[in-house]
């Protein structure tokens, strides 16, 4: 019983019906829009598409995984095709340490250097004690003696330079991923362009 529910949470990606990833659900979730007829799953193996009932027909390759009643064994749908949803979601990236890092690609803002995610902070550009928020435009990583080096100045108060202006970054698929290992059928099926398709135009 565990494995079966262990299999219907493990993650299904959503694609508009122009095969733009738009989501992550559960299999569970995947299964219950198939049988709806809402969405079609995607075969791994040649890309065709499937309906519920050609969906269940099918023999799944050894090692597949698969939700199991005592009628029927189905395929855990990897990913499925919406059948006429056709937009695609604005979405912005959350601002966390996680997506911070991401943004600065560990490297310190002000000298340059890549460091190891203990030896960054977060330093504010503009200091809380001078009115700055926590931002997106307002946070930058910075190495620790850079961080104790500006102190509660800014920049310009302490003769720092920035290496890049503080932005809110694009959302485009890859963050549905994060902390989430992409499957290789994802990969095959969809294709690197797609990944990088920003989604806020």
């Amino acid at each position: 019983m565990s494995a079966g529910i262990h299999v219907l949470e493990q993650p299904t990606l959503v694609l508009n019906r122009h095969w733009v990833p738009i989501h992550l659900t559960t299999v569970k979730h995947a299964l219950g829009l198939m049988y709806q007829q809402v969405a079609r799953a995607v075969d791994p193996r040649d890309g065709s598409l499937h309906r519920f009932q050609t969906w269940a027909d099918l023999r799944p390759p050894d090692g597949y995984p698969c939700v199991h009643s005592p009628t029927i064994s189905v395929a855990a749908p990897e990913v499925v095709v919406l059948e006429r949803y056709d937009q695609v979601p604005r979405r912005t990236v959350p601002f966390n340490r996680r997506n911070l890092f991401h943004r600065d690609h560990h490297r310190c803002q002000y000298c340059g250097q890549l460091f190891e995610t203990r030896e960054l902070t977060i330093d504010h550009v503009i200091p809380r004690v001078q009115g700055g928020i926590s931002s997106w435009e307002n946070c930058v990583l910075a190495c620790v003696a850079c961080n104790r080096r500006k102190a509660h100045r800014t920049p310009v108060q302490a003769h720092m330079r920035l290496l890049h202006e503080p932005v809110r970054p694009s959302w485009t698929p890859r963050h549905l991923f994060h902390g989430i290992p992409r499957r290789a059928t994802w990969e095959r099926i969809i294709g690197e362009a797609y990944w990088e398709v920003d989604l806020t135009e």
